[in-house]
């Protein structure tokens, strides 16, 4: 549910490459500076997945300001999911910038995707560590493979890979591949509950995080095709002070909500975090965290991830209709869409077939998992949250594709980007892929990883619902790249 986290850290957890012991033998050198000598050593202590030599490392070599970020705790789990979600990597070259960044690029040995990693330095002696992070990389020209392949083919890899994920026990859920609504990979993997070692199976409910969005989205459309709103409203004609200040309620619009350009933030404040999760329950119940928000930006000038925008989007939805949330969407997007396992289960009442989130933790006395129950929020809602099937999910993606929800036009509106409101490559509730030929939405949390993409002119569908933190990554990427090789069935 967490925009802001996964371009950042997140990211750096999952498309990151340990050394190997078996590097290619033309591999470069790294230079014979201090600097260079030191990226040797940053790289080989990742590599030893030993969490003490991990501290020993950051305490000698990472700055104060840089290692004061975050408690030492963190640092070391940072470097454990390095370690775990690579198992090696191969050094392709590397470049300095400004003598004092450098950048390495290398291919990740379990899943062979690339990255960079970029190292910045401070300009004393000797040299500290003032900076580490991750960029995704593609391949280089000489390894990028240009073949076709069948949707068969593709089907193939992704299962491949997934198989070798869960092999390393860095991948628990469940991924699917269809063309239009045949299912060509369908595998759940892993377990819903380690503690009863109940495996995973294709009517299991993984949480969504952030794609309930979508069909908040949806519900909103609905209600503009029928004329009971315009996405040009402002938001104050619906909601009044209790929810926002009058002069914000007047600046921004159901666009702007829609679109993260509105400039409001986040509900996931000290208070929500500080507080009983039992306290949230109904749209209503966020109310207090809301309603002193201030805007970072003026509305449509700027791009800012907003779960506290799709809150109100849903409290509009209930001033509109005079009905819940959970009640509005129950009936008109999950039943005429075929969604019979998708709903915003509490997570204290005992629903069937519902996956618990895990994150793989290491610290100094070594790795334990722990579960995300009282992390997150006790019931879900118009931001994230609620629980779905990945077949449940391929029949919203048909239901949109055949217009059982809302007409093409209003899908279009929806699943388009919206650089008027400086929203290049997001529209209203839906995330744009492949420049525009794909549309979908990701969510992401402690123990949760997911993702429907939709490819209405290829008629394809891709979803992968994680119950493992940053598992859906790399399968991400993956499929990203096959798509990229992929010209219609031969």
């Amino acid at each position: 549910m967490f925009r802001k986290y996964r371009a950042g850290v997140i990211l750096s957890l999952v498309l990151c490459s340990i050394l190997r012991a078996d590097a290619r033998k033309d591999a470069p050198v790294l230079p014979d500076t201090r600097e260079g000598i030191l990226i040797g050593e940053l790289l080989e202590t990742i590599s030893s997945g030993q969490p003490d030599r991990w501290e020993a490392f950051i305490r000698d070599h990472f700055t104060a300001e840089f290692m004061g970020i975050a408690p030492m705790e963190s640092h070391i789990s940072v470097f454990g999911s390095l370690y775990d979600q690579s198992r090696g990597f191969e050094i392709y070259d590397y470049t300095v910038k400004d003598n004092q960044t450098y950048i390495i690029t290398t291919q990740d040995h379990l899943t062979g995707l690339w990255g960079k990693y970029i190292v910045t330095f401070t300009s004393g002696s000797p040299p500290g560590i003032a900076g580490l992070r991750i960029q995704l990389a593609e391949p280089p020209d000489a390894y990028r493979d240009t073949t076709t392949l069948s949707l068969q083919e593709i089907a193939q890899e992704l299962e491949r890979l997934v198989n070798k994920l869960h092999q390393a026990d860095v991948f628990s859920g469940t991924v699917l591949l269809a063309k239009g609504t045949d299912p060509v990979l369908q595998q759940p993997m892993g377990f819903s509950s380690r503690r009863f070692s109940a495996p995973n199976r294709l009517d299991t409910r993984f949480n969504l995080g952030s794609m309930n969005k979508m069909f908040t989205a949806v519900a909103i459309a609905q209600l503009e095709e029928r004329g009971q709103l315009a996405y040009e409203d402002s938001i104050g004609q619906y909601l009044d002070s209790t929810w926002i200040a009058p002069a914000i309620g007047r600046q921004v619009t159901l666009a702007h909500l829609l679109s993260h350009t509105s400039g409001l933030g986040s509900y996931f404040t000290p208070e929500f975090m500080e507080s009983s999760r039992t306290k949230f329950r109904d749209v209503s119940d966020y109310k207090s965290l809301v309603s002193n928000d201030s805007l970072r930006f003026k509305p449509g000038t700027d791009w800012h991830y907003s779960n506290t925008g799709f809150l109100l989007l849903g409290a509009i939805i209930e001033s509109i209709t005079g009905e819940s949330y959970f009640e509005y969407v129950r009936r008109e997007v999950y039943q005429p869409a075929g969604m019979g396992n998708t709903d915003a289960y509490p997570l204290d009442e005992p629903v069937p077939n519902l996956a618990i989130g895990y994150e793989k933790q290491w610290s100094r006395r070594g790795v334990r998992w722990q579960n995300n129950i009282f992390k997150h929020v006790i019931k879900g809602g118009p931001a994230g949250g609620g629980f779905s099937t990945a077949l449940d999910l391929l029949n919203f993606s048909r239901a949109l594709r055949e217009n059982i929800l809302i007409s093409a036009e209003a899908r279009n509106t929806l699943t388009s980007p919206k650089p008027e409101l400086n929203s290049p490559d997001y529209g209203f509730g839906f995330d744009i892929y492949a420049d525009g030929r794909g549309f979908g939405h990701t969510g992401g949390f402690t123990g949760i990883s997911t993702a429907l993409e939709i490819y209405p002119e290829e008629d394809l569908t891709f979803i992968v619902l994680a119950n493992y933190s940053r598992a859906g990554f790399p399968i991400r990427r993956k499929f990203h790249q096959l798509m990229n090789r992929y010209e219609g069935e031969r």
